[in-house]
């Protein structure tokens, strides 16, 4: 029992030293949604505090990033909201795709699928607030309003 403690150790500290890629661009995001559309700053506070850490190219870290395993799983979870939805390359998107996104940002906050329960357990500053809800909603609908058909 006890070399199997000290095994789990050694594998626990040898993992620290294997660390994710950081998801911090440091650029400017030429490409950002608000450069695209017009983003009230009250929205734009409300998406940067709810959902730029997994949907855009600069995550702010939390302390426990940076150890294993946490550290795979956060990354995991930067890597697939960054494939469905990466608010600072809104701009790269076609016309249509904007349009689809605006739509499922829409429906996430109506259902509400985002941010996940798993995410604002800890950070409880991103949990939307029924105002917070009613200006993103009001924001999209504008903006797919906007947007071109195509």
């Amino acid at each position: 029992m006890k070399n199997i403690l000290l095994i789990m150790l050694f594998v626990l500290a040898v993992i620290q030293f294997i660390q994710p890629d950081r998801n911090q661009s440091g650029q400017a995001a030429i490409l950002d949604i608000s450069r695209i559309y017009p983003v009230p700053e009250s929205v734009q506070g409300i998406l940067r505090e709810s959902c730029y850490d997994c949907h855009s190219d600069n995550t702010r870290y939390p302390w426990y990033s940076f150890s294993q395993p946490a550290a795979w799983w956060v990354s995991s979870h930067i890597r697939k909201g960054k494939s469905e939805l990466n608010f600072n390359q809104f701009g790269s998107y076609s016309a249509r795709r904007q349009r689809s996104k605006l739509k499922s940002i829409a429906s996430s906050i109506k259902d509400p699928t985002m941010p996940l329960p798993s995410y604002t357990l800890i950070h409880r500053n991103a949990l939307l607030s029924a105002k917070d809800r009613q200006l993103i909603l009001q924001w999209t609908a504008k903006m797919i309003s906007r947007s071109p058909n195509k």
